[in-house]
């Protein structure tokens, strides 16, 4: 059985991941869903010295003082960035990065440069002195791709449970020290397969670093543990067994 750490995306605690955690607890896996710092029932913490570091202390202080081994490490989203960073700081404790709708960033880029230039403009005016980025209004009219599969109930639970998300953890760029390598695996939602392979042909910086990576396919929103999952746990437990696609 396999060891999980799962580290949720922008503005989510560990709680958005429950039913992925009790799936996957119920064949017989350890999970370990974290809460970064400042963020969800963590919120109190949260200033402007928190940021992409911060974040990926977290991850590393729970591998290490919980002496996990050979995790199977899982970053949504945003959260595919403190993973990159807890995976290059210890591969020795770490057999597998899963990237769910996320990807490796390279050295040097930060999640704030993916945005087009009027985006992060808009962003940077809304958010004005302050130090959280602000959680999306959770308006399927608005984002139909990325909200696909969420019901009213769900979507309630995500106005009501989302909290600023540290800024610093978006604006600071990956920082990597180019030890070993870890295998590497995506889980692809809003992106059909297709296009992520020509991606990484084309070393969009993306999914550039996923050259020779185990790919899946599970075509929803993007926020997979939320409206599939059952299939995201059937998808990981699969992963953690080395199981390819």
């Amino acid at each position: 059985m396999a060891t999980f750490v799962l580290v949720p995306g922008f503005w989510l605690g560990g709680w958005v991941w429950q039913e992925v955690t009790a799936d996957l607890r119920g064949r017989g896996h350890d999970v370990y869903p974290v809460t970064l710092t400042g963020v969800a029932e963590r919120d109190h913490l949260a200033g402007p010295e928190v940021g992409l570091e911060t974040h990926t202390r977290d991850v590393v202080r729970l591998i290490e003082t919980a002496d996990l081994r050979d995790v199977v490490l899982v970053g949504h989203s945003g959260g595919g960035l403190p993973v990159t960073q807890a995976a290059d700081r210890i591969p020795d404790r770490v057999g597998r990065v899963v990237y769910v709708e996320s990807g490796p960033m390279p050295d040097g880029m930060a999640q704030f440069d993916s945005n087009p230039p009027e985006e992060q403009e808009r962003l940077r005016t809304r958010i004005g002195d302050g130090h959280l980025l602000p959680p999306p209004a959770w308006e399927p009219t608005s984002d139909p791709q990325n909200l696909a599969g969420l019901d009213a109930a769900v979507l309630t639970l995500l106005r009501r449970r989302a909290t600023g998300h540290p800024l610093r953890a978006a604006t600071d760029p990956v920082r990597r020290t180019g030890g070993r390598a870890v295998p590497t695996a995506l889980v692809a939602c809003t992106f059909p397969l297709e296009l992520v392979e020509r991606m990484i042909t084309q070393r969009h910086p993306f999914f550039a670093g996923l050259a020779g990576s185990d790919l899946h396919a599970l075509p929803t929103g993007h926020w997979p543990m939320l409206s599939e999952p059952k299939a995201l746990a059937g998808l990981l437990d699969r992963i953690g067994a080395g199981q390819p696609r």
